[in-house]
């Protein structure tokens, strides 16, 4: 005899795949012995380690790397932002370091912040008050009298510009099928139909980066350069008859931050050096 399709044989199909891919998820059968998490080796810890490692530093190679560099001091920049999110989680200082790292690997003479003692604070604060001769002053002193540049990175722009959400609920579909069937069969099939739920959501943000290189002598703009990254942010999650999957990530802030630096580095290296 033929096999006859049914609404009660489908929902048994839907519920053995479901019940298959939870097997599959939870099955650890390639585990790392050297981690200690216990989804090691399921699908869930390959496709997070997938997403974890596009989101990963990555060095570039910079166009000027074997030419040495002038001696260089990174000053604290501004963050014209006022969105929350990103405040919360940087400030100036930060952004600095970023850059005395990637100036380094730039084949730049970086003198670290934290060699410079209050000589630092004292010439920031005279540059960002407008007071060029105090600032002259201080670059007569100590280490700062061999600097060639000043940089300083502002973030001009940080925030959230796009949103886009898309879904199904087979909670009124699967009402419908159980209804219009009128036997056991079709209410097996309204209840898997029902019991399916997709969601999927995606933002956007844009972060620009000013920097401004400075002449540690005369305290005037040598140049001035502008960036700007997208960063996409991403979810989705299915349910099916109770088993449930989904996925949530994208670049994160330190990473696009870090990326902008990079950019506005290489552009120093190439064009000033």
């Amino acid at each position: 005899m033929p096999f006859v399709k049914t609404p009660l044989a489908g929902a048994v199909a839907v519920l053995s795949t479901a019940a298959f891919l939870a097997a599959c998820q939870t099955t650890g059968s390639g585990a790392d012995p050297n981690n200690p998490s216990p989804t090691s080796g399921s699908s869930t810890s390959q496709q997070a380690n997938e997403m974890a490692d596009k989101a990963m530093y990555k060095p570039i190679e910079y166009t000027n790397a074997a030419k040495k560099g002038p001696q260089i001091i990174v000053i604290p920049g501004e963050i014209k932002s006022n969105n929350a999110s990103f405040t919360q989680k940087f400030g100036p200082n930060n952004i600095a370091d970023y850059a005395e790292l990637e100036l380094g690997k730039a084949n730049f003479k970086v003198l670290e912040r934290s060699d410079l003692g209050p000589l630092l604070n004292e010439f920031t604060l005279a540059y960002t008050m407008g007071n060029p001769q105090a600032a002259r002053k201080v670059l007569q002193k100590g280490k700062f009298k061999t600097t060639k540049w000043i940089l300083k990175f502002d973030i001009l722009k940080a925030e959230p510009v796009a949103q886009a959400n898309q879904g199904f609920d087979g909670q009124a579909l699967g009402s419908v099928i159980g209804i219009a069937g009128g036997t056991r069969g079709s209410a097996a099939a309204g209840v898997a139909v029902g019991s399916v739920k997709t969601e999927e959501s995606t933002g956007v943000w844009i972060i620009g980066m000013r920097y401004k290189l400075i002449n540690a002598n005369t305290t005037e703009q040598v140049a001035t350069g502008y960036a700007e990254e997208k960063m996409e942010l991403g979810a989705k999650s299915t349910s099916v008859l109770g088993f449930k999957q989904g996925a949530s990530g994208g670049l994160t802030l330190d990473t696009l931050v870090q990326r902008l630096v990079q950019k506005n580095v290489w552009e120093i290296d190439s064009k000033y050096k």
